[in-house]
């Protein structure tokens, strides 16, 4: 990187904010934003934040053509104190540049990445709600910007970071939502992209979804893509069931998106000296944990989602009603622990949420 210093151009215009009660998931967006440039020969360059605009590139920028792109995502909450917390943002930038590796897509220096990212928050921490429900959502991004119509790694890019306090991810909130297990189409293969956080990922997957949700139901729940039996992630999170007082999730193989709400789950199910499994599930153990009366709970785990409950499961024809419809025990907990170690309001024995200083009102 040519320079580590920022500059900053504050926005003239200030947007309107939206009542808490009103913010949706991903559709409004704050007064500013990150970018940094890279050139090959160059390297990262240029970093800075600017108001919230649209970006110009070429038409011809490798990203339309052949989706050279990675993103994450990840929250800032503000607890009691007015303090803004953000939740284990290293994790993100250590995926990001796993992302980047396999997207030929060059590292970004993640102690700098995070610096960037505070700085950013802090000259927008006005924007992070604080009423229950609700946080600053984070979108970090890189898109191929060379103008080359021709299949190979770009020479440019945009490291891009915008911001959107944000809702709960699903309208239910932390009520059961209904899944459906996909047989027809397939998310991700070992040596594919399916670990890497890219956006042909999700591209992928709308046709299921779209499916899905003509049905009624909320989320596919994607089946490995060789043998067409194993379970392996949910769309837009990972999945874990309880079956007879054992917590179980898909074990990371090659093809499963390593999250980093799965990663504290995982933490705070050891902490507690609740068996947890990481291993290969088929969806007929599943089947017949339910026909046992075995199968307690399941519940999805993501960023945005923080926890899901799942009410029904949806294969084969066949639907399977879990814990009555209703949250159980271990989901709703799980989900009160962590966002109250994000939020503030319950002790963080992790060390899971760095503070965002605040430079800006001190100056």
């Amino acid at each position: 990187m040519t320079s580590n210093k920022i500059s900053v151009t504050l926005s003239e215009n200030k947007k309107e904010k939206q009542p808490p009660d009103q913010l949706q998931f991903g559709t409004t967006f704050t007064d500013h934003m990150f970018i940094m440039d890279y050139t090959l020969g160059e390297g990262w360059h240029d970093p800075r934040i600017i108001p919230y605009q649209p970006i110009s590139i070429d038409p011809a920028a490798m990203v339309f053509h052949y989706g050279q792109s990675v993103f994450e995502g990840l929250k800032a909450y503000v607890n009691k104190k007015e303090q803004v917390l953000l939740f284990r943002p290293d994790e993100n930038f250590k995926r990001l540049n796993k992302s980047n590796d396999r997207m030929c897509i060059p590292h970004v220096d993640e102690d700098f990445a995070l610096e960037a990212l505070k700085q950013l928050v802090d000259v927008d921490r006005e924007w992070v709600p604080s009423a229950i429900g609700t946080s600053l959502y984070i979108r970090p991004f890189i898109i191929s910007t060379q103008s080359y119509l021709g299949v190979a790694p770009s020479t440019k890019y945009q490291f891009i970071i915008i911001l959107s306090p944000v809702g709960s991810y699903y309208k239910e909130g932390i009520a059961p939502i209904r899944i459906a297990v996909e047989n027809e189409y397939v998310r991700a293969v070992a040596g594919g992209t399916g670990t890497a956080k890219t956006g042909g990922n999700y591209a992928a997957s709308l046709k299921a979804q779209q499916l899905s949700g003509d049905k009624g139901y909320s989320q596919v729940l994607w089946l490995d893509g060789v043998e067409r039996k194993y379970i392996e992630e949910v769309g837009s999170m990972n999945i874990f069931f309880i079956i007879d007082g054992e917590v179980v999730t898909p074990s990371v193989n090659g093809s499963i998106l390593e999250g980093v709400t799965r990663k504290s789950i995982l933490q705070l199910l050891r902490h507690w000296n609740i068996p947890v499994t990481e291993r290969r599930i088929s969806m007929e153990e599943i089947k017949q944990a339910y026909a046992e009366g075995k199968l307690e709970e399941a519940f999805g785990t993501g960023t945005a989602a923080v926890i899901a409950p799942v009410g029904e499961l949806f294969w084969n024809n066949e639907k399977m009603l879990l814990n009555g419809g209703q949250t159980g025990e271990i989901s709703q907990k799980l989900y009160d622990t962590l966002t109250g170690i994000q939020t503030g309001t319950l002790e963080d024995p992790f060390g899971w949420s760095i503070e965002v200083p605040n430079k800006i009102n001190t100056k």
